[in-house]
């Protein structure tokens, strides 16, 4: 799995001109899925997100309860190294994918943490305001 985290004052996704997810002072985080991926890799990658010292004063989001937008992002495994049309290849298709970004929230929400999602599988409008900006990509 791999996540792209970014401190935010703002996020939030629309389809469909309905917004779905939108949180305020907290962390988007952009999930792709990869074909060796379990779920047990999303609950570990969950507790590293939650307790990722990124916002203001190295704290983490379990620390200050602050909110998390979690988002599919497929292309997060996209391939560019040859030519100019990126491979997905390496990203997992859409049922195997799913399951593990739901794992990924649940475990998320386990642990406390609030969090509001984009729709899988759907055309997102995905805004944010950056905040630093501080961003952390993490593989497992």
């Amino acid at each position: 799995m791999r996540a792209v985290i970014q401190t935010v004052s703002e996020a939030s996704v629309t389809v469909d001109d309905e917004v779905i997810g939108k949180i305020t002072d907290g962390l988007l985080v952009l999930v792709g899925i990869t074909h060796t991926d379990t779920a047990a890799v999303a609950v570990e990658l969950a507790r590293k997100v939650h307790e990722m010292r990124i916002l203001d004063g190295s704290r983490s989001a379990s620390e200050t309860g602050a909110p998390l937008l979690v988002v599919s992002q497929f292309t997060l495994y996209g391939d560019a190294r040859k030519g100019r049309r990126p491979s997905w290849s390496a990203a997992a298709a859409a049922p195997v994918a799913e399951p593990l970004v739901t794992a990924f929230v649940d475990a998320l929400r386990a642990r406390g943490a609030h969090v509001e999602t984009g729709r899988f599988q759907a055309h997102m409008l995905v805004s944010s305001i950056n905040v630093g900006p501080q961003t952390v990509i993490l593989d497992l």
